[in-house]
């Protein structure tokens, strides 16, 4: 379901004093929204042909420090421009935001305008051909899990982080007495998002205290890709103006639950028909399906810095706490990395356990598609399911253990050059490589309580 709002429509809500405001943002490499607020008189009248953003933005890191070492720009080709060209297919109404519109952009050359390979919308929008010209339509859907929290974000600013207090206090894991008490919020973030074109199905709470979860229907893969990137920044933003904040973190306390971000997952032929479904098979799986599904396994350690980008994705890998540790396949089994839902429906899809919250959707999916495709391309066949309890499984593929090794193994493998480039590769190697720098030189208040007197 993409956006909501044609150029004529925006141009007649502009003369009406309805839209003062549009946002045209392009996504960066952590898959935030970076952009500009024109003013809607001025877009109309042109602006939504493009405009333009230094090309630090693909090079910065959460901090938007400019790290350097990166080869498409530095101080040394002196960060030039990138063009930002607005995606009229996703313009938008912003019912949170007063007057405002939204409009969601690719990334491109200056001098070109060809897409800029390591920009994430175009990554996937690569493999996403490459699927078209099999003959396929892949289609997809995350679910997004945060902890909502009763403090601003000006408190934890502030100095409030060492006083978070999620909104309950207790497990509200399908809750509904307890997710009444949010109604405040939630209600607020299904109906803004709902006017803003997304597809919500429902929300709900999640497996620990003050834990959420939003549902939006299946779409192609870009447009469950800019979804993902609209809600996540939509959450926040009604959050902040309801005084309390939320974090996407994919664990933000080691006693507490992960916050997932399952990736579901489908091909469909061009005119319309599901080419998972082979309702002869025991589980319901087209021969293509299992293809798909065996080069997800295949490649599944080495698309893994893909769907969990931070040094902090991997402490949410925990025994018991429904984050997977091992990159294996079972039908409706929630302790395997790769859950195979819907059997024996049209909707049968594979459901990929590992993102956490934090991830970035166009990579995540693009990684994915292009594990799958590969799968596919190769006639790769699918290994036994696992049954039973994945946690306590011995001897079978193991999710990487930690960023490090995660990145190596990104970098090393030769499917994901093949598909995304060199050059692409060597990007977000580079990222992956300096996040982990980072947190080997902070201190953190664990090291100070732990060591400081005692060591």
């Amino acid at each position: 379901m993409p956006g909501n709002l044609t150029l004529d429509e925006l141009r007649k809500a502009v003369k009406a004093g309805e839209i003062d405001t549009v946002i045209a943002a392009g996504i960066d490499m952590q898959g935030r929204l970076m952009g500009k607020r024109f003013h809607a008189q001025f877009f109309v009248d042109g602006g939504w042909e493009e405009t333009h953003c230094c090309n630090y933005l693909l090079t910065v890191d959460m901090e938007m420090t400019t790290v350097q070492g990166y080869k498409s720009s530095s101080w040394e080709t002196g960060y030039g421009d990138y063009v930002l060209k607005p995606d009229l297919r996703t313009l938008r109404r912003i019912p949170w935001l007063p007057g405002t519109a939204l409009v969601l952009g690719d990334t491109q050359d200056h001098a070109t305008h060809a897409d800029v390979p390591h920009a994430p919308r175009s990554i996937l929008k690569r493999q996403v051909e490459r699927a078209r010209a099999m003959g396929f339509e892949p289609m997809m859907a995350t679910e997004l899990e945060f902890y909502l929290f009763e403090n601003s974000y000006e408190n934890l600013r502030d100095g409030g982080l060492s006083a978070l207090r999620p909104i309950s206090g207790y497990n509200e894991d399908y809750h509904i007495f307890q997710t009444t008490k949010e109604e405040d919020v939630m209600r607020a973030i299904r109906n803004g998002l709902y006017g803003a074109g997304i597809p919500v199905e429902n929300s709900k709470g999640e497996a620990e205290a003050g834990q959420e979860e939003v549902n939006y229907r299946y779409s192609d893969a870009l447009d469950a890709a800019d979804n993902h990137v609209i809600v996540k920044n939509g959450i926040k933003e009604i959050a902040w103006t309801k005084g309390k904040s939320v974090t996407f973190m994919a664990k933000y306390d080691h006693r507490r639950a992960g916050s997932s971000s399952h990736i579901h997952q489908s091909l469909w032929t061009r005119d319309g028909k599901p080419a998972f479904a082979d309702k002869a098979d025991s589980h319901g799986m087209s021969k293509l399906m299992k293809h798909y599904l065996a080069g997800q396994l295949h490649h599944a350690r080495d698309i893994t810095a893909f769907l969990a980008p931070y040094v902090n994705s991997y402490k949410r890998f925990t025994v018991g706490m429904f984050a997977p540790t091992k990159a294996v396949w079972s039908a409706d089994n929630r302790t395997a990395g790769f859950r195979v839902c819907g059997v024996h429906t049209k909707a049968v899809r594979v459901e990929c356990r590992i993102p956490g919250s934090d991830v970035n959707p166009y990579l995540a999916c693009a990684a994915l598609l292009a594990a799958g495709l590969d799968g596919i391309e190769k006639k790769m066949a699918l290994e036994p399911e696992m049954r039973g309890d994945m946690y306590s499984a011995k001897g079978i593929r193991e999710i990487p253990h930690n960023l490090r090794e995660a990145a190596e193994l990104m970098h090393k493998s030769t499917m994901l050059r093949e598909a995304f480039g060199d050059d692409v590769i060597d990007h977000y190697h580079h990222a992956a490589q300096w996040e982990i720098s980072e947190t080997d030189r902070v201190v953190t208040d664990f090291e100070r309580e732990r060591l400081l007197e005692r060591a």
